[in-house]
């Protein structure tokens, strides 16, 4: 068998315009495809898919699941995210004597970080 890759992640959203608009105007993610139940957002190797079905069949679990966006500078993505509308749950941190992070989230309470160089 061949090494396992991650190609796609799934989250499931309860309204999936709304969620749209997040990923593709606040943290302006390419939107590559859509249909009535799903949206296909290009994240560089992984491709992000919002699902309408899977929000219904399962109530999310708050904090099970992070994506993590790299970043060049942790301050300036949290001070440019945060002007344009996300919602921070704390402020960018330093995780590692080289590495930082800040927290926020979807209209749906997916955790969502920035991370890397102060």
């Amino acid at each position: 068998m061949e090494p396992l890759t991650i190609s796609m992640l799934m989250l499931g959203v309860s309204d999936l315009p709304r969620s749209i608009t997040f990923y593709r105007d606040i943290l302006e993610l390419k939107l590559a495809s859509q249909t009535d139940n799903f949206a296909f957002f290009g994240a560089g190797a992984v491709t992000l898919i919002l699902s309408a079905p899977l929000g219904r069949t399962r109530e999310p679990i708050a904090g099970a699941l992070e994506v993590i966006f790299p970043v060049t500078s942790v301050m300036a993505a949290h001070a440019d995210l945060a002007q344009r509308g996300a919602g921070f749950i704390s402020p960018p941190h330093e995780v590692s004597p080289s590495s930082w992070a800040a927290n926020f989230t979807d209209p749906d309470g997916h955790i969502l970080s920035v991370f890397g160089p102060k």
